[in-house]
């Protein structure tokens, strides 16, 4: 749903990508830093109850991944080991997020439901990656599902964000049980999608 907003936010980072570029500055570099940033932001906020600084930290580095990839097509230095390391620490990233929340529900947000709930999206959100990048080194399609990776960051980002400012739990209580939902569907719509490929194709059904 979110992938719609993409070419906006490319055009707004797109100066600082070719700044970049004319610093001599690599996309890999980019992509490495914007993860070691989000990582930071995560597991050294979230943990200690400062929902919003972590939120705005994380943000200050989460635009990398586009800008990372506008770099390497600007520049023509797109390969198969850049798309490789974006994919990798892209689910660092997320998970050093959700595994944040895990961890302050387990300390000062206190509540053993939530601890669990945010450790499902983490697995899951890893899980609808994994199905996505696994159906397609066999030569099937899984781009589908309602919990696509820009909008579980998104949301999550956005309403634990205002949690912190607004002092409302239940912000981040819904998305987590939305994103739970959502993610644990996604991951059962691309298993089924891959297995009505592998029938047409005449594989037996397992």
């Amino acid at each position: 749903m979110l992938e719609r907003f993409r070419a906006f936010w490319t055009k707004v980072f797109a100066p600082i990508a070719h700044l970049f570029i004319r610093l001599g500055i690599s996309a890999d570099a980019v992509t490495l830093v914007g993860t070691l940033g989000v990582v930071v932001g995560a597991l050294a906020f979230f943990p200690t109850g400062h929902l919003l600084g972590g939120v705005i930290f994380i943000t200050c580095f989460v635009f990398s991944d586009l800008i990372d990839g506008y770099m390497s097509r600007t520049a023509g230095t797109s390969s198969k080991f850049g798309a490789f390391l974006d994919s990798t620490l892209d689910r660092i990233g997320d998970g050093a997020i959700f595994g944040g929340l895990a961890l302050y529900y387990a300390g000062p947000g206190d509540n053993r439901l939530y601890l669990w709930l945010s450790l499902v999206c983490l697995v899951m959100g890893s899980v609808t990656s994994y199905a996505r990048s696994r159906a397609e080194a066999l030569g099937y399609q899984a781009k589908v599902g309602i919990a696509e990776r820009s909008d579980r960051l998104v949301s999550i980002l956005v309403m634990t964000g205002l949690n912190g400012l607004l002092g409302l739990p239940w912000l981040t209580y819904i998305t987590l049980w939305a994103l739970a939902f959502a993610s644990t569907i996604t991951v059962g719509q691309r298993i089924w999608v891959v297995r009505q490929q592998a029938l047409a194709e005449g594989n037996p059904q397992p």
